[in-house]
Formats: C-alpha cells, sequence, structure tokens
C-alpha cells in the first residue's frame, strides 16, 4: 500500500454472496477516481476464491488486496455471524499495520451507494468517532446500527476488536452489537443518519432503495446510544437479542415487508 492511502473501504465478500460482484467493483472504481487516497480490501474465509478476486481487482484497475482470514469459532456454534466477526476483525487488524490510515470504511457487498460516499462520510464524522448510514434491509424495514455502512475512525479500531456471542440456545449477539457495546464503555461519539442513496441488492436484479432523508423521532429514540447500550446489555444477560427482536416485530407490525 502506497505511503498516501488513509482510509480502507473494507467489504466481507463470499462467492455465494457475490451476485452483483461486477457492479459493485466497478462502484468502487468510481469511488476511487474521486477518492485516490482510498484503498479497497476485500476479505474472504473461501481459500479458492482468493485468486479470482486477486484476478478481478487487477482487471478493473483497483487499488486493494484480498485478504484471506479463518473463522474461529467454538464447537457448539452454529451461526454464520462469526464468519463475518472474524472477517471484520481481519480488516481492523490490516488497518493497524498501516499507521497511515485514519478512517475505515465497511461496505457490505451487495449495497451499492453514492459515488462520493467518501466525501459525505468524512464530512459526518467530523466530531465524532463512528458513523452508522442507515441500510434498508434485505427482506424488510431500516436499520440504523447494522455494520454494512458504518464509517470508524482508527482511536476506535485501537481499542475494540469485533467479536460475536452465540448462546447455547441458538441466538446471537452480532459483532456490531458488540461494536456498539464497546463503543458505548469507550464513550465514542456515534452518528446515525440516512446520509446517502442506497441500493440493496436482494439478487442480481432486485433491489430496495432508500435516500437521504432526516431521521424520525421514532428511529431518533430507538436508536439512540443509551436506549441501545441497555437493550444489548439487558440481551447479554437474558441470552436473547433482545433489540434485533423487538425490530423483527416493529417491522411486520409497520408491514415493512419486502
Amino acid at each position: 500500500m502506497g505511503k498516501n492511502i488513509d482510509l480502507v473501504v473494507g467489504v466481507l465478500i463470499y462467492r455465494q454472496g457475490a451476485y452483483i460482484i461486477d457492479k459493485f467493483l466497478a462502484y468502487q472504481k468510481e469511488i476511487q477516481r474521486k477518492n485516490p487516497s482510498s484503498e479497497l480490501v476485500l476479505a474472504t474465509n473461501e481459500d479458492d476464491f482468493v485468486q479470482e478476486l486477486e484476478q478481478l481487482l487487477s482487471h478493473w484497475g483497483l487499488r486493494g488486496r484480498v485478504i484471506l482470514y479463518e473463522t474461529v469459532k467454538p464447537e457448539y456454534a452454529r451461526s454464520r455471524v462469526w464468519n463475518i466477526a472474524c472477517g471484520r476483525e481481519a480488516i481492523r487488524r490490516y488497518i493497524l499495520s498501516q499507521p497511515e490510515v485514519r478512517y475505515l470504511l465497511f461496505l457490505d457487498a451487495d449495497l451499492i451507494c453514492d459515488a462520493d460516499i467518501i466525501k459525505i462520510m468524512e464530512k459526518e464524522i467530523q466530531g465524532y468517532d463512528i458513523v452508522f448510514n442507515g441500510c434498508p434491509l434485505r427482506d424488510y424495514g431500516i436499520g440504523l446500527a447494522g455494520a454494512g455502512c458504518v464509517m470508524i475512525s482508527r482511536n476506535v479500531l485501537e481499542q475494540i476488536r469485533f467479536r460475536c456471542i452465540e448462546f447455547k440456545n441458538g441466538d446471537i449477539m452480532f459483532e456490531d452489537n458488540l461494536l456498539e457495546l464497546d463503543s458505548f464503555r469507550l464513550r465514542s461519539r456515534i452518528k446515525r443518519g440516512f446520509f446517502l442513496h442506497v441500493s440493496h441488492y436482494k439478487s442480481a436484479n432486485e433491489a430496495r432503495n432508500i435516500e437521504p432523508h432526516p431521521v424520525s423521532l421514532y428511529q431518533k429514540i430507538t436508536s439512540s446510544v443509551l436506549v441501545r447500550y441497555v437493550l444489548i446489555r439487558a440481551s447479554l444477560i437474558a441470552r436473547h437479542n433482545i433489540p434485533w427482536r423487538l425490530k423483527v416485530t416493529a417491522e411486520k407490525l409497520r408491514g415493512n415487508v419486502w
């Protein structure tokens, strides 16, 4: 990586979920055209996918690299969230090995956002440590707390690690839940909003879309740092993901289904 790279776009990618890979990489090409000090880092735990991804980076002329990581989890674990947590942690460790990088922008590989995403998110993160951009969920509702589109400052990355917790009953605390928990303990400054156009693809040709818009009063309350912290702490005690269960119930009652 060149010394002028100060931001990494980190993406977890798996062959089964790479159904818009060409569209996504074309989007990344436009991002890098507008932001020559950015780099794309793809993380996968599929060793037979690495060479193909490296060839795609070369084909599109993208500044970037592919990280092969191992999913480490307990014997009883069944959730695919372990793959996600370990992948995010691999990218975090890569960032820490590059002292010039100031920000990490996580993007899901099935999202297409504004080409000016870095400019917009860097503006929003001024005075903050973490900025969550709301995204339409794949099947219903809108998320304001997930790591599908989030910018994180280096000072936070230096003090946390990505992990998840799977309870013996099968319920799981996602890696972004624990990011919120750790960030609250660090007294990190967190901002949430709908700052970007986002298209979330369910398949190669089917997507849910949102445009930038104000956060509603209901969303401000339910996604506030304190409320989220209390719900996540209660989840660890109850051994059930309370925020997720409440989200699913609320969206179904409101009829926000794909």
